[in-house]
């Protein structure tokens, strides 16, 4: 049985492991107006002055959001060893960060006009607490802005990629095999006001954007193998799964780079409190 404590050891080994990923991987991919995913979810809290970054990991969105002055900043994030790569940016030296859970926030009644979220409100458990504790920390009429993943597209490539994955995956026993991570209704529009409803949110803003992961396929390779699953594999199985994908991204390409097109579709998701 999947519990939520299970979810966070495994998030914490893995980030431990792997404490910039998510901002090595998708710092530099950008979508068609030239944006990375990270600017467009700093955008949508332009004109809020107290930002909670939920999730904030080693600080690429908090930095950005430091980019207008005048702003207080605050993150809060499972991995230690995530935070402790925010610490060194020399522009979150003013900035609140806290190791912890957002099922716990160890913020005053009130504190934000706005909170975001990249990529991690959709690995959390207990959503109904978390939901509460994001609507305790806003002020009325506060914002919340997340960005949801919304899967890979890479055509064929990726498909037979996924096959393999499952396979090596299904071959793990029981105790190697991660476990599942967060909640569903975090990644549909219908799900997520079914949760933030009862919390005290209005209305859910949702808007579907394509971040561009192509090139040569070692590239979109790094972004691929980053997923949570390939976590329990050993390096063979990892090699293995490697070869394979640059061998068909160089078959469909016609290039000896391989290179490929790729994307990584996310989700906005905005909603204030009433």
């Amino acid at each position: 049985m999947t519990t939520t404590a299970s979810q966070e050891a495994f998030l914490k080994a893995f980030h431990a492991e792997h404490p910039a990923l998510t901002s090595d991987v998708l710092g530099r991919a950008r979508a068609s107006d030239g944006r990375t995913s990270y600017q467009v979810l700093r955008d949508r809290a332009d004109g809020s002055r107290r930002v909670l970054d939920l999730g904030c990991g080693d600080g690429l969105l908090l930095e950005l959001l430091a980019g207008t002055g005048g702003r207080e900043l605050a993150g809060i994030d499972l991995s230690p060893e995530a935070l402790a790569l925010a610490r060194r940016r020399p522009a979150l030296a003013g900035a609140r960060l806290a190791v912890g859970r957002a099922q716990e926030l160890p913020f005053t009644d009130g504190a934000f006009d706005a909170c975001v979220s990249h990529l991690a409100l959709m690995l959390m458990g207990d959503l109904e607490l978390v939901t509460a504790e994001i609507a305790r920390v806003l002020a009325p009429g506060g914002l919340l802005a997340c960005v949801l993943g919304g899967g890979m597209v890479g055509g064929e490539v990726h498909e037979r990629f996924g096959e393999r994955l499952s396979a090596a995956l299904a071959e793990l026993p029981a105790d190697r095999r991660i476990p599942a991570l967060g909640d569903r209704r975090a990644r549909s529009r219908e799900g997520l006001a079914g949760l933030l409803g009862p919390a005290g949110f209005g209305t859910v803003g949702w808007e579907t954007v394509l971040i561009d992961l192509g090139g040569p396929a070692e590239r979109v390779w790094e972004a691929v193998s980053g997923v949570y699953d390939m976590g329990p594999l050993d390096e063979e199985a990892r090699a293995a799964l490697r070869e394979a994908f640059l061998a068909e991204a160089r078959a469909a390409s016609g290039s000896a780079d391989g290179h490929l097109p790729y994307g990584f579709r996310i989700h906005l998701a905005t909603a204030r409190l009433r």
